[in-house]
């Protein structure tokens, strides 16, 4: 089991930044994937990044955000840079664990994002 808490959304102006973290209630260095995900409006929930043993982006977001881990303190972050206001959405935490009965997926709550003048 994989309790995770996102912050650090809210509204920001277009060009705008935030960096949202994801916390993790145990150790994320044996999880396999940790990623984030986003949810526009009237929208089906996308992959916007994913890192397990290489990085991927949602080609939307390549150049501007950034995913990292920091095993230390359990926490996944994404970093988001010149913000549009097509960036807005609610924005969701994930950890994939494979184990030999299969895969698991965890989800948090969810933190909003709003690009908006």
């Amino acid at each position: 089991q994989v309790q995770l808490v996102e912050s650090g959304g809210g509204l920001v102006q277009p060009g705008g930044s935030l960096r949202l973290s994801c916390a993790a209630s145990r150790s994320i260095f044996s999880i396999n994937v940790m990623g984030w995900y986003r949810q526009p409006p009237g929208k089906q929930r996308e992959l916007v990044a994913t890192s397990g043993r290489s990085t991927n982006y949602v080609d939307s977001v390549k150049g501007r955000f950034t995913i990292s881990r920091d095993n230390a303190k359990n926490t996944v972050y994404l970093q988001m840079n010149s913000l549009k206001p097509e960036d807005t959405a609610v924005y969701y935490c994930n950890a994939k664990v494979v184990t030999n009965l299969g895969l698991n997926d965890y989800w948090g709550q969810g933190t909003q994002v709003t690009v908006s003048s």
